[in-house]
């Protein structure tokens, strides 16, 4: 399976130190209703690194059946190889369809190492496997002499990439596609450079905010997909209060922050200590949705 389209990653949000296991299976449904085409689940946006392999399993059960159908990636990263096998593991038994796996580490990894572990998950699982290439959240950096070697391993079918910088995702794309093989799925990260990376030739919009603003998210990606580019990118810059925000305080907390003010989950939600926005922040984001037209989304 190759994920192309709009991949929504909602919220797995908190309710005191319990995971809110009605609110992840409200957002998902959310997303899948309004006609996602695919659906990341204990990606960052969904808390993976701070839920136990117990709450990860219930989180996972909770969204495929919420689903609807729409395909599910679930994101498998954990500190150890043992411990991923075992969310590899638990994520085929419940049904997903694809893994997606950062290399998460405490410890600085190597590139061999990166390689031992995605060739390792590629040799366990019949699921195509996702490469999640954040950076900012990992420490590691890819070559891109390393994403071609990962993206040659069998059932390695894409890969999620951080957002380029700004007028640079043309140049970052065809460096990528050069060392990857026809087909290999390319998706873009960074809600705010979404419009600029499918205009580009990337595959898949794996986005934060459609967790939340599904039709919002929606209207950009069809636009791009249709080729009216400029206006995925006009629709997109409707929507820059809120991409700064991002930029400014990470995209977990202002869209949990998003989600609270639509009444779609309680608050606080985030696992401690993971705080939320500050006041004048969450201002901003109630003068932002006061003034912004979401007509198919709240």
């Amino acid at each position: 399976m190759k994920f192309a389209g709009l991949s929504a990653f909602p919220l797995v949000p908190m309710t005191g130190e319990r995971v809110d296991i009605d609110a992840v299976a409200r957002l998902v449904a959310r997303a899948a209703g309004a006609g996602v085409d695919c659906l990341g689940v204990l990606g960052s946006t969904g808390n993976y690194a701070y839920l136990d392999p117990g709450e990860r399993r219930e989180v996972l059960a909770a969204s495929i059946s919420a689903a609807q159908g729409t395909p599910v990636l679930a994101g498998v990263g954990a500190l150890r190889t043992r411990d991923v096998l075992r969310h590899v593991a638990d994520a085929q038994a419940a049904g997903a369809q694809g893994l997606l796996l950062a290399p998460v580490s405490y410890q600085k990894l190597t590139d061999q190492e990166v390689f031992d572990l995605y060739r390792t998950v590629s040799q366990t699982s019949d699921l195509p496997v996702i490469v999640y290439d954040n950076p900012g959240t990992t420490g590691f950096s890819f070559s891109d002499e390393l994403h071609g070697r990962i993206a040659g391993l069998e059932r390695v079918s894409g890969v999620k990439i951080p957002p380029p910088a700004a007028n640079g995702a043309h140049r970052r794309i065809a460096e990528l596609r050069h060392v990857v093989p026809d087909g290999y799925g390319v998706g873009i990260s960074g809600d705010w450079m979404a419009a600029e990376g499918l205009g580009a030739g990337c595959d898949t919009w794996y986005s934060v905010i459609a967790g939340v603003l599904p039709g919002t998210a929606l209207r950009i990606t069809r636009a791009a997909q249709a080729g009216g580019h400029a206006e995925a990118r006009h629709l997109s810059r409707r929507l820059e209060p809120l991409w700064d925000l991002f930029r400014s305080l990470g995209s977990l907390r202002v869209v949990s922050a998003l989600a609270e003010e639509l009444g779609l989950v309680s608050a606080p939600s985030l696992p401690l200590p993971l705080q939320g926005i500050p006041d004048a922040a969450r201002q901003r984001l109630r003068e932002f949705l006061a003034g912004a037209r979401l007509e198919d989304d709240v």
